[in-house]
């Protein structure tokens, strides 16, 4: 099956590079994608990364490898490598989590949150958000919670940030506690250009901050 283990050698070296590039913790570095390759946000809202397209280059590179190193069962083996190339980095940070990180280290979002604004008056909006957040370490965890606007092409409305008009909001999550977050807020938004009137989102991420340290979610 191994045709030349070299190639492998470097083909594996390439990959651990490359997931090191955009290892996504402390933060995530998807949030402002507009085009991805893999782990790598090729656009995002300041334009193209050159970090990730040589990451792109170096991962097909590394995949060409890989081939080269073996003598059958390509498709499959590439197969293989590519879905525990994108499950790996979240299976250590799992373990990591869960064994000795602490503070806001140890919180995790299941990245499906929600928030839904409505039209009171001309420059009132009701909003309301509702996140899943965790906490894998055995002392609670105290943070606050900035939330982040998704980016749309060619627009600068604002969108899940009004909600940092009222904020910064102060969570506590138990010790090895999985907490549903709530927030509805009366949003007076009279000196806010560019915004919504109305809509909801999801996949909400916003910003986590404690002490000075900060992660994005």
């Amino acid at each position: 099956m191994i045709k030349n283990k070299n190639y492998l050698i470097a083909s594996g070296m390439i990959l651990i590079l490359c997931m090191s590039f955009y290892f996504p913790f402390p933060n995530a570095p998807m949030v402002y994608k507009r085009m991805a390759f893999m782990s790598f946000p090729i656009q995002d809202q300041d334009g193209y990364n050159v970090l990730a397209i040589i990451g792109s280059f170096l991962f097909i590179f590394a995949i060409v490898l890989l081939v080269k190193g073996l003598s059958n069962y390509h498709i499959r083996t590439v197969m293989i490598v590519a879905i525990v190339y994108s499950l790996l980095p979240f299976g250590l940070i799992k373990v990591y989590q869960e064994t000795i990180a602490d503070g806001i280290r140890a919180i995790s979002y299941d990245g499906k949150g929600t928030c839904d604004f409505e039209k009171i008056e001309e420059e009132e909006l009701t909003g309301e958000c509702n996140l899943l957040i965790s906490n894998h370490s055995g002392e609670p965890v105290t943070f606050d919670i900035e939330f982040l606007d998704t980016f749309f092409p060619g627009s600068e409305t604002r969108f899940t940030s009004l909600m940092n008009e009222n904020g910064p909001y102060t969570v506590t999550i138990e010790a090895n506690r999985k907490k549903s977050v709530s927030l509805k807020e009366v949003l007076d938004l009279s000196d806010i250009p560019n915004h919504v009137d109305g809509g909801s989102s999801t996949e909400v991420h916003f910003k986590i901050e404690d002490g000075g340290k900060e992660r994005i979610m």
